[in-house]
């Protein structure tokens, strides 16, 4: 049992740190207040060769694991960016693995190598409206036709959707009623964003604004046979290879947002003088940020963890849901906390931790919420009968 990163995994860390102070907290602010996608930071993150860090170096990857992600997307979203940094670059990280597990060589090398470029960007087109987390009754078709596939339907929550040239996007190939399991009949697709097939809208929200989410609208997408991934049929177990590399970094992201909270608490907590003396002196101040520092880094261990077993190839669902919702609890509480601790300053845009606190509701509320997750421990860890 070891705690200690490899001198590699610290080197890791070190670099997106350096790497990512290039933009500062005015760049991330400056971008939030405008609702523009962070194109500066995301061409120098794969110019830079970070978006292939979990994939071959066959197809211009670095060739590490999950591990090497988590602790690549925790020190941008420590740096800073957030959530807002993060979800820029998040789905090249994770998003990519079906076409690696699943694709064909062709596909491997007609996929991957633009998204890791920056060439092209992406997004993953699977929830839809009135549906939720119940994956298996998505109602967007797509029907066979020559040479392909007709597909028509719609998608909500979309990150990306309106800057992305490719999109990955799960749909019914067989009716629901036709199959014998309800988690049969769903394909996977990697194409072209045909923006004339394809209407987006953007969704007016709380934060993160530099990073649009979408609702989609398709009419009679062709999508060539040749943009299947997998099997006909088999898109519902090919997504779920990537549930729980995506929860973990989910969890990595929210870890380094707390700990940005915690420095800018802890630093405003030295300064700020009252009553002749800084307010840091304060148990008040003190007992609430040592708790949230606490609490971060014992998540982060389970985020790790997960991670470590994934790259092993044991399972890990049970550690890689609990540790999003630890990390994602742990990380609300320290960016709230900071708020407090800076009291009338913290509600300014210009210390940050207001945005931090949008932020962290992201992955506290998705892409499972954490009454779901608790569901799920209560049924494969304490063997409690299934509540949904």
């Amino acid at each position: 049992m070891d705690f200690s990163y490899t001198e590699d995994q610290r080197n890791i860390r070190e670099a997106v740190l350096k790497h990512c102070s290039q933009f500062s907290d005015e760049y991330w602010l400056d971008v939030d207040r405008k609702g523009e996608f962070p194109y500066e930071f995301h061409m120098s993150m794969a110019e830079s060769g970070w978006l292939g860090v979990a994939m071959p170096e066959s197809v211009g990857g670095a060739g590490l694991g999950i591990t090497e992600a988590a602790i690549m997307m925790q020190a941008v979203s420590e740096a800073g960016g957030g959530m807002t940094a993060a979800s820029s670059i998040h789905g090249p990280v994770f998003s990519l693995e079906p076409i690696d597990l699943f694709g064909t060589e062709e596909q491997k090398q007609r996929m991957i190598p633009p998204i890791l470029s920056g060439a092209q960007k992406m997004c993953f087109a699977v929830t839809e409206p009135n549906v939720g987390l119940d994956t298996t009754k998505l109602k967007t078709r797509a029907v066979k036709v020559d040479g392909g596939y007709q597909v028509n339907g719609e998608k909500i929550w979309i990150t990306n959707a309106h800057v992305a040239d490719k999109m990955m996007l799960l749909a019914r190939t067989t009716p629901l009623e036709e199959c014998k399991r309800k988690t049969d009949g769903l394909s996977l697709f990697f194409t072209d964003l045909d923006r004339s097939k394809i209407e987006h809208r953007l969704i007016p929200k709380m934060g993160r604004h530099a990073v649009g989410s979408n609702m989609l609208f398709i009419n009679d997408l062709f999508i060539p046979e040749e943009d299947r991934i997998g099997n006909e049929g088999d898109g519902f177990k090919i997504i779920l290879k990537g549930l729980n590399p995506e929860r973990i970094l989910l969890g990595a992201e929210a870890i380094g947002l707390g700990r940005v909270a915690i420095q800018k608490a802890a630093r405003y907590a030295q300064e700020r003088v009252v009553f002749d003396r800084p307010i840091g002196m304060n148990q008040g101040i003190q007992h609430p940020l040592a708790k949230c520092w606490a609490q971060v880094e014992a998540a982060n261990l389970m985020v790790m963890k997960a991670a470590t077993l994934f790259d092993k190839g044991e399972e890990c669902g049970v550690e890689a849901n609990t540790g999003k919702y630890l990390a994602a609890e742990a990380g609300f509480e320290a960016c709230h906390t900071a708020m407090l601790t800076l009291g009338g300053m913290g509600y300014a845009q210009e210390y940050h931790v207001e945005r931090y606190l949008r932020e962290v509701l992201i992955p506290r509320t998705a892409p499972v919420s954490p009454h779901m997750i608790l569901n799920f421990i209560a049924e494969k860890v304490l063997e409690l009968p299934k509540s949904y």
